[in-house]
């Protein structure tokens, strides 16, 4: 049996990614199929496409992923939908269970079918909707680990959220508020709105506002969009403040030390589970801009690389 499915033979703009038939995944062992219900198109997905990695990562990144294309060509990496067919290990799902997860290296998940580790995959309650459970991965995950389990975020402390209007910064402002923080953001004037909405305290225009004159500091700095150098956030933070950098370079993340954290955020059940039951108490609202049909992928990837995407961007095949 065949599916439909975005694929990227060669790397490049939006235009590269074509839908194509493919055959459908089976499950084997320990994995699952499932129906994509929604798929998140974020900056991973169009880093990769493009080739576009941080600063010291072009040449490690190619030998991972492919030297003119990616080796896995259909690329996606969070997804919800409904189980469709089990492996003879996987004994904790069943076919028709709702479920949302990340297929981390695995990819896949820009496809009406993808096949993933019945482990990743966490039952989605029935008042949260499939596109709300896609939406959350990407972003929640990372905000969730870098806030919560690498900066130790404690109630009463100051946070400063640069990028705050993206997939992983909108995330970032409703953790940082539900853990007790003063909330500060940065961002393009449109987004104050929501931003105050999702529970900033503050918002500054980054057309206007320089981050090294802000007169203020902060205990904890999460530069989500990779426009921070960490020798200039020593003006930004209190003595015992912390520099959080979702998108650091290669030598930012090798020389990384003391109040400087840098790294990849996991996607197992533990936080994804964790990322869920917030959706589902209201706690936690995913931003999403637009949820497109599969065949408005190019579209879906010119946004996220205009800069200027405000959430999460879904596909639904």
């Amino acid at each position: 049996m065949d599916m439909n499915a975005a694929v990227v033979h060669r790397y490049g703009p939006p235009e590269v990614v074509r839908i194509e038939r493919r055959p459908r995944p089976r499950a084997t062992g320990g994995d699952v199929v499932v129906e994509v219900a929604a798929a998140s198109v974020n900056s991973g997905d169009a880093r990769i496409r493009a080739a576009r990695f941080p600063a010291g990562f072009a040449v490690p990144g190619r030998l991972a992923l492919g030297l003119r294309g990616p080796r896995r060509p259909v690329l996606g990496i969070a997804l919800s939908g409904r189980v469709v067919e089990t492996g003879p290990r996987a004994t904790d799902v069943r076919p028709g269970d709702r479920v949302c997860g990340m297929t981390d290296m695995r990819m896949g998940a820009h496809a009406q079918y993808v096949a993933l580790p019945h482990n990743r995959l966490v039952a989605i309650p029935d008042h949260v909707g499939d596109d709300e459970a896609a939406a959350v991965l990407f972003g929640g995950t990372t905000a969730l680990w870098f806030l919560r389990d690498r900066a130790r975020l404690q109630a009463g402390e100051r946070v400063l959220v640069i990028g705050a209007a993206g997939a992983v910064g909108s995330h970032a402002v409703q953790i940082a508020r539900t853990l007790g923080a003063e909330v500060t953001t940065t961002s393009s004037a449109a987004n104050t709105a929501l931003l105050t909405r999702l529970g900033a305290h503050r918002t500054l225009d980054r057309a206007t506002t320089s981050l090294t004159d802000l007169g203020e500091r902060y205990d904890v700095v999460f530069d989500t969009v990779g426009v921070l150098h960490p020798r200039d956030a020593d003006a930004l933070l209190t003595p015992g403040g912390r520099l959080l950098l979702a998108a650091a370079t290669l030598g930012e993340t090798i020389t990384a030390r003391g109040r400087v954290l840098t790294g990849t955020a996991g996607s197992g059940r533990d936080l994804v589970s964790a990322l869920v039951e917030r959706v589902a108490d209201g706690t936690l609202t995913p931003v999403i801009e637009a949820s497109l049909p599969l065949d408005r992928i190019v579209e879906a990837h010119a946004r996220v690389d205009s800069g200027h995407k405000v959430g999460t961007i879904l596909v639904r095949p």
